[in-house]
């Protein structure tokens, strides 16, 4: 799998999200959260995490929960090697989250995405700012997440202190506005449902960054597999690909989930990437 510059950090163009792994479904009606959480044990996370080394997958968002941090020194004591951009855990006290993640080793950080939008839609961006300067105290890059393109676009206008963005591709705050993230709340996924009409506006508005990007549900959470065969599902995960690394720069990054009970997704999905940068820029397979 190519590889692009990450802040002096050569990794995979593609990386791995965390959403299933934490039990976040976007398909509850076929695979709730509490089927995924109950499927990804410690053992069958450290498993997908060496499966995807071997997949050439260099890099991961992981949660700084507690639990995954534990697991994720678990994996580094049996000689795992991939790197890891961290999505804070905002039900936990951030100095001590701070502390076990650098313990890990993190190569970047970024203010998580649906914290960062109620903060948002709630006129508190100071509580946005503050709490990127208090990730700056890392000594490493710090990011912002977002669902929404306004929000990159105020961030751009004023100059806020990030380094990259995290953006994701659907609108995950529509009929959502004013919510707190899920971690806080425990409210489900249960009735969001994603429009191909997002995905073109963010894409439009980072055209306009400098800064890197990490595209994240470039799937739609799965919801654009949904009604199709095995063939049609490949196509999908393909043209999704071509969608959205055409956009952005050469240098930019997208995440995926993977869910691995029903199938081997971490091998289907790099390979299916390999398939599409061969077709699309020549040669052999990255």
């Amino acid at each position: 799998m190519n590889k692009v510059n990450f802040f002096g950090h050569e990794i995979s163009k593609l990386i791995i999200g965390d959403n299933p792994i934490s039990g976040h479904s976007y398909i509850q009606d076929i695979i709730s959260g509490a089927q995924m959480k109950e499927y990804y044990t410690a053992e069958k996370i450290k498993e997908a995490m060496f499966k995807m080394e071997e997949q050439g997958f260099t890099a991961m968002l992981p949660l700084a929960d507690p639990y995954m941090i534990r697991i994720i020194s678990e994996y580094q004591r049996a000689g795992g090697k991939m790197k890891f951009i961290f999505q804070p855990y905002m039900a936990m006290n951030q100095d001590v989250s701070i502390r076990q993640m650098m313990e890990v080793g993190a190569i970047g950080i970024y203010h998580q995405g649906t914290t960062t939008d109620f903060l948002y839609e709630s006129g508190r961006t100071d509580e946005i700012l503050a709490m990127i300067e208090k990730y700056h105290t890392m000594g490493i890059p710090v990011g912002l997440g977002t669902h929404r393109p306004d929000v990159i676009e105020l961030s751009e206008k004023e100059g806020w202190n990030v380094d990259f963005y995290l953006a994701c591709m659907q609108n995950a705050r529509r009929n959502r506005e004013g919510e707190p993230s899920g971690f806080i709340t425990g409210k489900s996924k249960q009735g969001l449902v994603f429009s191909s009409e997002d995905r073109p506006i963010m894409l439009q508005t980072l055209k306009k960054v400098s800064k890197p990007i990490i595209a994240f549900k470039i799937f739609a959470g799965g919801q654009m597999f949904l009604g199709k065969t095995p063939e049609e599902k490949r196509k999908t995960i393909k043209g999704a690909y071509d969608e959205v690394f055409s956009a952005l720069k050469p240098n930019d990054l997208g995440a995926i989930g993977v869910f691995q009970r029903d199938s081997d997704q971490i091998t289907e999905d790099a390979e299916l990437y390999r398939e599409w940068y061969a077709e699309k820029y020549g040669g052999s397979k990255a």
